[in-house]
């Protein structure tokens, strides 16, 4: 006779020890972020986990599933299902069906998983679960860690970087770059609510983003064509690329790279020792941009949107 599943989430004092009791070979999910994020804390122990949205599930006191939701210390809302392990995938199942929380949950992997099949069968379990659960994915991306020995690039000389404090022709901006991408999350945003709402989604992100404002440029061509944007960035954790945008009738030139190279090199005048930076494994044109500016893949990740889509 199977024994009764509860489900709960948990509270301070008891958190990490429970939390960290399923046991778990590390081979995909959080265990792969870097340190020191690649550990489970809660905000009280200097973490990045609020422990009321953090749940397991348990049989006969002992933990068979977990999940942690993530978000900014501002957000009232979490950004991301970041943990999502189990020993048995049903009590997985019922865990997300119940848990009160929603979010896109991104599966962090290695670099050619496919090719370990102990990676592979993990990746696969948590995947079938999590569609069970009624999460659906969405793309396959490639994460980058940029760090000094990668070489810094140069300067092509082939645009003039401007800013723009107007969030309307930003906007504009942002509009043109998303009525033809190849982005999955951007696509997503066009089918529900067009190209505007693709662009405030960006921008939203923009502003979530602790950087300042005014680090966000427009590209234009000496003759002062308008060729695209770029947004160095600092999220929560670290550096990043956070958004390289060329307008539809001026791609096939390369700029996309042009407009990369301007955003490295910006974070590190701005102190950056380690910039981080994702793509689409479909976006062919971006992903030979971050390897022509000496930008390895540190992850692939796998990302699932959450019941009922994007917030």
């Amino acid at each position: 006779m199977t024994s009764e599943l509860v489900i709960r989430a948990l509270v301070e004092d008891e958190a990490r020890e429970v939390f960290t009791s399923l046991s778990d070979p590390g081979l995909v999910g959080r265990p792969l972020a870097d340190p020191p994020f690649n550990a489970y804390e809660t905000r009280a122990a200097g973490g990045e986990y609020r422990p009321d949205w953090t749940f397991v599930a348990e049989r006969d006191g002992t933990v068979v599933a977990r999940a942690a939701f993530w978000a900014g210390p501002d957000d009232d809302e979490p950004v991301a299902l970041d943990w999502f392990d189990f020993t048995d995938p049903a009590a997985g199942v019922a865990l997300l069906r119940e848990a009160p929380l929603r979010a896109d949950y991104e599966l962090l992997l290695p670099p050619g998983w496919r090719d370990s099949p102990a990676v592979r069968e993990a990746a696969r379990a948590r995947v079938e679960a999590a569609t069970e659960a009624g999460w659906t994915p969405l793309v396959e991306r490639h994460r980058y860690l940029w760090t000094p020995r990668c070489g810094l690039p140069e300067r092509t000389g082939r645009l003039v970087l401007r800013p723009e404090p107007d969030d309307e022709v930003v906007l504009d901006v942002l509009r043109r770059v998303h009525g033809d991408t190849l982005d999955q999350h951007a696509r997503r945003a066009v089918e529900q609510g067009g190209v505007d709402l693709a662009a405030r989604e960006e921008m939203d992100f923009f502003r979530w983003c602790p950087s300042p404002r005014e680090w966000l440029r427009l590209a234009y061509t000496p003759g002062g064509e308008l060729v695209g944007i770029q947004v160095p960035a600092e999220n929560m954790t670290t550096p990043v690329v956070g958004f390289i945008g060329v307008v539809p009738e001026q791609r096939g030139h390369g700029y996309g790279y042009d407009l990369l190279v301007e955003c490295t090199r910006d974070l590190v005048d701005h102190g950056a020792e380690r910039i981080a930076a994702a793509t689409d494994v479909g976006n062919v044109p971006m992903a030979k941009g971050f390897a022509l500016a000496g930008y390895p893949v540190t992850q692939h990740r796998f990302r699932m949107t959450r019941p009922g889509g994007a917030a």
